[in-house]
């Protein structure tokens, strides 16, 4: 019976160790399952991130690589003045980074594509600054993928063109009379002195034509100085329509007016010099309620008749002037010999 007993205890002894290896065995497996879930999960979310950084990486290349195109293409544009070198610049690194097959600036958006025949087909963006529109980019197979890098470029270039025209604008204004629109005198006697080099290298004629408004102050004191500013800018535009487009004028003092004409003898000088004249005193001139006639006189000298020097060709051309004045002015002088007389003509 005892014995009986003990194969009992020890079956029963036996079978409870087997539940606790089977139960300590099917723990450990649990924990084992756990485990490879938590590291796949961990691993695919490295993943995750890895492909998160990866897509952070190509946009920041991207912007990079934007930022240095608009760095490369204001670098370019901004290395020149000339709005046509800026333009090739522009055109050069937009081929570089973007798909396009023709690409041109244009003043104005075309009203009538019938004068325009060549840019059918072309799509159109302004130049534009703020509200102020600069003119037009017209380009034609572009790739959609392109539009908006081509968006920024545009802008970049819009503000390199912008420069350009400002500083063309400061510098005209720097080198021109407010009231007359001509040269100022110190813009004239630098063209005087590069073209006095230029006529003498080349052994071509120059000429010079000193012109002074006759009893200008009688027109400041009976009409006012606004009235005389208003001569002064009528007599200016005259001699302006006068003269080519490769002749220089500029504003030499108060009422006096001092002309280059380029490649000009002295006959063809005397020539325009007397057209000048008489233009002026053919037209009455009307400032405010004033209809005012007014008269000009002209001296003039010319290389190599009578000058070897700067200085000296300009101070004929006056001592010119004052032959014409004491003459009895509205008239025309060419310069022959100093006149013995030193008397201030007025």
């Amino acid at each position: 019976m005892d014995q009986y007993l003990m194969l009992i205890l020890l079956a029963l002894h036996t079978v409870a160790v087997a539940c606790f290896a089977w139960a300590a065995v099917m723990e450990f497996e649990q924990r084992a399952d756990n485990d490879v879930v938590r590291v796949k999960t961990g691993y695919l979310g490295i993943i995750e991130q890895k492909d998160h950084l990866a897509d952070e990486k190509k946009q920041l290349q991207a912007e990079a690589d934007r930022i240095f195109q608009m760095f490369e293409l204001t670098r370019e544009v901004t290395a020149t003045f000339d709005e046509q070198e800026a333009f090739m610049a522009f055109r050069e690194h937009m081929s570089r980074f973007l798909t396009v097959e023709d690409c041109q600036m244009l003043e104005h958006f075309p009203q009538d594509f019938n004068d325009f025949p060549l840019f059918k087909g072309y799509k159109f963006f302004p130049l534009r600054i703020n509200k102020m529109v600069l003119g037009e980019i017209a380009y034609k197979g572009m790739a959609d993928a392109d539009e908006e890098a081509f968006t920024v470029l545009v802008h970049q270039f819009a503000l390199g063109l912008r420069r350009i025209r400002l500083y063309h604008e400061v510098e005209n204004l720097a080198i021109t009379d407010g009231l007359t629109q001509m040269h100022t005198r110190r813009h004239l006697g630098e063209r005087f002195e590069e073209e006095f080099r230029r006529a003498t290298l080349r052994q071509v004629p120059l000429s010079v034509l000193m012109i002074d408004v006759d009893h200008f102050k009688k027109v400041n004191d009976q009409y006012g100085h606004l009235t005389g500013d208003m001569l002064l800018r009528a007599v200016a535009r005259i001699i302006l329509e006068h003269i080519r487009e490769i002749d220089i004028a500029g504003r030499y003092g108060g009422e006096e007016f001092c002309l280059l004409l380029l490649d000009t003898d002295k006959p063809g000088a005397l020539v325009v010099a007397e057209r000048i004249r008489e233009a002026i005193h053919a037209k009455g001139i009307k400032a405010y309620d004033a209809a005012i006639r007014v008269s000009v006189s002209i001296g003039v000298s010319s290389l190599p008749d009578d000058a070897a020097k700067v200085e000296e060709l300009l101070d004929k051309a006056d001592w010119a002037l004052y032959r014409a004045k004491r003459s009895g002015r509205n008239r025309v002088v060419g310069f022959s010999v100093y006149p013995p007389e030193n008397i201030n003509p007025g």
